[in-house]
Order: C-alpha cells, then structure tokens, then sequence
C-alpha cells in the first residue's frame, strides 16, 4: 500500500518539474448550433519539449482557453517522443515526413544556420532543442498535419549508434571514412 502511494506521489511530482516548456501553435474557436442559439468552445495545439531531444505534441478542446491548453499540454506530455540530435544541435540526416496531404522536408544544416522553418514546424524544432535546421513544409498547411508530418520525419531519423547497433556493426564501421584515402596517399610516396 505504501508502495503505491509513493509511485504516485512521484508521478505527480515528475509531471509538475518545469523541465518541459510548452509553445501554443494554434488556437481555434469552434462553435456548436443550438435551439437556443451559439454555443463556442476553443481547440487548442500545443507542442511540448525538454529542448535536449524530447518533443510531443498534443490537443485540447474546453469552453475556456486556459483550460483548452491544459489539456492540451498534459496530452503532448503523455505523448513525447525522443529523437536523437548531432551534437545536440541538428539532425543525423535530411529526411522527408508525411500526414495525409502534408509532406516536409526537413535537412541537416551547419552550425550557425539557425532554424530555418515555417510556424508550426518551428515550434517542434525550438521545443526538440535543434539549433540549425533547415526545414521546408509542401502541400498541407494545416498546423496539426504538418505537426503530425514533421513528428513522423523526426521518428524516422537513426543515429550511426542505431544503425551499427541494428546492422551489428561498429560505429566506425557505418560512419563515412574521409581521412582515409588521404593517408594513404600520404604514406604512399614516402615508401616509394
């Protein structure tokens, strides 16, 4: 019993640490015909992130905003996903996203580049804790496909240390040698 209590006293403690920071991407008011006239509500997108490689993102309907964004906040952190980042600050690799009618591009970029992304897609990038990215939304521009494309991209991406790991191999194995063709032709002349 007292295992119990303790579990959730520190699930509630987890979930109110100010570790997350949340971004509002859209807010939307809906309205329900009734006999008696309108009755309005609000929709509410939130995406939710640790800015070191965590990133959700969630929905939330109420007849108030405030409580629309609560909800919606304490959706996106059930639903975080972890990405992996190249030196904490861009992508592995450039890799393509889909939801229904949104595509996004989203490429690798120097350091220095900076987010270079459109409203919904930024807020995912600011929240994931990317740095430089270059990112471009084609087709959808409704927030939530193109929320719900960029996070199918993002969980598509593999780090090298997941690719060796599922190929079996070493890290040094799947990684592109560059150095290499220029030792040996370092070495090559000196021995001649």
């Amino acid at each position: 019993m007292a295992r119990e209590q303790g579990q959730g006293r520190g699930r509630r403690d987890r979930d109110e640490t100010p570790e997350f920071q949340d971004r509002l991407v859209a807010i939307n008011r809906v309205s329900k015909t009734v006999k008696g006239g309108k009755r309005f509500g609000f929709a509410a997108l939130v995406v939710v992130g640790d800015q070191k490689g965590r990133v959700g993102f969630g929905k939330g309907k109420a007849k108030e905003v405030p409580e629309a964004i609560r909800k919606a906040t304490e959706q996106a952190k059930r639903q975080m996903v972890r990405v992996p980042l190249r030196e904490g600050r861009t992508l592995h690799h450039d890799i393509e996203g889909r939801h229904g009618a949104g595509k996004v591009v989203m490429r690798t970029a120097p350091q220095g580049t900076g987010i270079i992304a459109g409203g919904p897609m930024r807020a995912v990038f600011e929240m994931l804790g990317v740095q430089d990215v270059v990112a471009k939304s084609i087709g959808s521009q409704n927030p939530y496909n193109m929320i719900r494309a960029t996070l199918n991209g993002l969980g598509r991406e593999a780090s090298p240390r997941q690719v060796a790991q599922r190929r079996g191999k070493k890290v040094a194995d799947i990684l592109p040698k560059t150095d290499a063709p220029a030792a040996a032709e370092a070495e090559a002349p000196a021995e001649a």
